[in-house]
């Protein structure tokens, strides 16, 4: 499914045009002016999975948030706007093939760091209750205790129910499922998983950040089952070679003069990737049993 038909970004004329209008000339920067014109920025042309491929630096994060605010897309952490972000709006235009649903949003790597952090404070707090509870379970199991009235029918029926259970069994029924159960990788893919939704537009900044190679593999793959069957459409910015390699996949090289579109495996990043290991190919040869 493609939401997002074509984005275009002011021209050198566009912003100088707005500079010869400012009065002050107080500011150091004008942020985001003076990123992309050197960069000759074609009009950006989109696909269920289009890619922003660049050095850090290259201005693909900042496309990225150029898009989403134009679009008045959703976010989940705090953006710094700068002075001159809506002027430069203003000279940016886009194209529709269909409507942006709603829920459309961008989701920095900052939103599945902090989803992360969040799942490490709630085991921090299970924990905690768990100990709690094995105490509680003691106090309650060994009490002498004398039923008076019903008033006294919950500390009863806590009773009751450690007298029927072991200790194990009733932290169990009583204790919050531990998120523990994922690493930090898995925390991450678990984030994706429950944040997206079907047929909707999704900017992604370096999704593949917390992620081993072997869970960037599996974000790949379910980026490309979600984008091939559930009606997504992806803007990722990265330089993973796999998310790079996802197929039927746009990529724009941000690092090229002027940007054009390219192949994943004429990426200098990539071909660094390639040239590592086939220089390390021996290596990998399992040995004769002989030797």
């Amino acid at each position: 499914m493609t939401f997002l038909s074509t984005f275009t970004l002011p021209d050198e004329d566009a912003e100088w045009d707005f500079f010869i209008k400012q009065k002050s000339r107080a500011y150091s920067t004008y942020y985001p002016f003076q990123i992309f014109p050197q960069k000759q920025v074609p009009t950006l042309t989109f696909e269920p999975i289009t890619i922003f491929y660049g050095d850090n630096g290259s201005g693909k994060s900042t496309l990225l948030n150029v898009i989403a605010e134009k679009l008045g897309l959703a976010r989940g952490t705090l953006y710094n706007r700068s002075s001159f972000e809506a002027d430069y709006l203003t000279l940016c235009n886009f194209e529709l093939a269909a409507p942006i649903p709603d829920g459309s949003a961008i989701i920095s790597s900052d939103e599945v760091f902090d989803a992360m952090l969040n799942t490490r404070a709630l085991n921090q707090q299970i924990d905690r209750r768990r100990d709690d509870m094995f105490d509680d379970y003691l106090d309650n199991k060994f009490a002498s205790f004398h039923y008076h009235d019903l008033s006294d029918y919950d500390e009863l029926k806590k009773i009751l129910e450690t007298r029927s259970k072991t200790q194990s069994r009733y932290v169990r029924d009583n204790l919050a499922k531990n998120a523990r159960e994922f690493s930090n990788g898995e925390s991450a893919l678990q984030f994706f998983q429950d944040k997206l939704q079907d047929q909707r537009l999704y900017l992604l900044d370096e999704p593949e950040n917390s992620l081993s190679p072997a869970n960037q593999q599996k974000l790949a793959a379910y980026l490309t089952d979600r984008a091939r069957f559930f009606g997504n459409q992806f803007v990722i910015a990265t330089h993973s070679p796999f998310l790079l390699a996802l197929p039927h996949t746009k990529i724009y090289d941000l690092d090229k003069v002027p940007v054009a579109s390219a192949r994943w495996q004429e990426l200098p990043e990539v071909q660094t990737y390639a040239q590592f290991f086939t220089a390390h190919a021996a290596e990998f040869k399992k040995e004769s049993p002989h030797d």
